[in-house]
């Protein structure tokens, strides 16, 4: 069947914009507000067909968009709260954005507090969804939030290893910054604001060489998605300093287990022994929790902290907790969240801008694990 441009085919039915339009008037004139994901039911179409209509009705001033629907423009502003989006066009009703991280127990605690009080600070409501490291809890949460309504989608996906190609959150139906997180591919358009790791990794290599240790081991989580730059400033440090290496007695990997796990236990023994013979006299340890670990195994075989060997961790989350507190990178996660809000609102204000990518310097808090005296 041959439709019209405008028309959509919904079972045995064919609703023209247009109608829609008047449709949803209608309800919004009725009944002072109207729902997307509910109208869109009853009509039978997307709710992505129904919440474009909103944006459509909203640029002629004749609804205002309110997260996950619409109402009248003279209703929401007697309710619209002093600080309103400035970016947010009149009539179009406050901004709302999605975010999706893997923790909110581990590292983005700060970094969702950043984007909490950025969003606040411009009347903007800030939709937050956990996938716990899941990839398809991920792409269901992003179908989810944007379906809800929002404007825009700040995301830290978890899936960043051996991925090719086009990813899945460039084809959303709106904005996409990457947080902590770059594009997979380089020529890929996404957005980001991340910490700089490899300045971070840098930063703790020539802390050691300042304190005249050489013999620097990494020792880490190599799956982890922070990993590559960590290694990539490590490796370059090492090189700008006339260092060979890194060998396999240099670089650690913990892998993915925990203590008792052979594979975790393993390396742990390995570090140990390299830093009883002395090939290992300064080490950086990504993350904090087994930064932790490792200076227990360490004090267990009666090997000093920073005697022996310094310790600098990476993360900064519970370093200074330890009863010998640890030197550590402390990136500045409440920034990337802040900043992040603030790029999303530039992008929804100005679509036709230069795309960024932001790069946050994290900074070296020296402590009793690797300080001079």
């Amino acid at each position: 069947m041959w439709l019209r441009p405008g028309r959509e085919l919904r079972g045995d039915r064919i609703v023209h914009a247009e109608e829609r339009h008047q449709a949803i008037l209608r309800r919004v004139r009725e009944e002072g507000s109207m729902r997307v994901t509910d109208f869109a039911a009853e009509l039978g179409v997307s709710p992505v067909t129904v919440r474009k209509d909103v944006e459509v009705l909203a640029e002629r001033g004749l609804v205002a968009r309110v997260h996950g629907g619409a109402m009248l423009p003279e209703d929401w502003a007697e309710t619209a709260p002093e600080s309103a989006d400035p970016h947010a066009k009149p009539g179009s009703g406050p901004r709302t954005l999605g975010m999706i991280v893997p923790s909110s127990a581990y590292y983005y605690p700060e970094v969702i507090k950043g984007a909490r009080e950025a969003a606040q600070a411009q009347g903007v409501r800030l939709a937050l969804a956990v996938s716990a490291y899941d990839p398809q809890a991920e792409k269901s949460q992003a179908a989810r939030l944007i379906e809800d309504g929002v404007d825009g989608l700040l995301l830290a996906p978890s899936d960043t290893e051996g991925v090719r190609g086009r990813q899945w959150y460039e084809d959303l139906d709106v904005p996409v910054i990457l947080i902590e997180r770059r594009p997979a591919q380089d020529a890929a358009a996404a957005e980001h604001v991340g910490t700089d790791h490899v300045y971070g990794a840098r930063l703790a290599v020539q802390h050691f060489l300042d304190g005249r240790r050489q013999r620097i081991a990494l020792f880490m989580r190599g799956g982890s998605p922070t990993s590559p730059w960590v290694k990539e400033g490590y490796y370059a440090g090492m090189r700008a300093a006339g260092i060979d290496g890194p060998d396999s007695t240099t670089f650690i990997d913990l892998g993915s287990g925990g203590p008792g796990d052979p594979d975790y236990e393993r390396p742990m023994e390995e570090f140990i022994q390299g830093v009883r013979s002395g090939r290992i006299d300064a080490a950086l340890v990504h993350p904090d929790n087994d930064a932790l670990v490792l200076l227990e195994r360490l004090r267990a075989a009666s090997l000093s902290v920073p005697g022996d060997v310094a310790l600098v961790s990476y993360d900064d989350e519970v370093a200074e907790l330890a009863d010998l507190p640890l030197s550590a990178v402390a990136p500045s996660k409440h920034e990337v969240g802040f900043s992040a809000v603030e790029l999303m609102l530039l992008r929804l204000s100005e679509p036709g801008r230069p795309r960024r990518r932001l790069a946050i310097l994290p900074e070296l808090r020296v402590r009793a694990s690797s300080s001079a005296s």
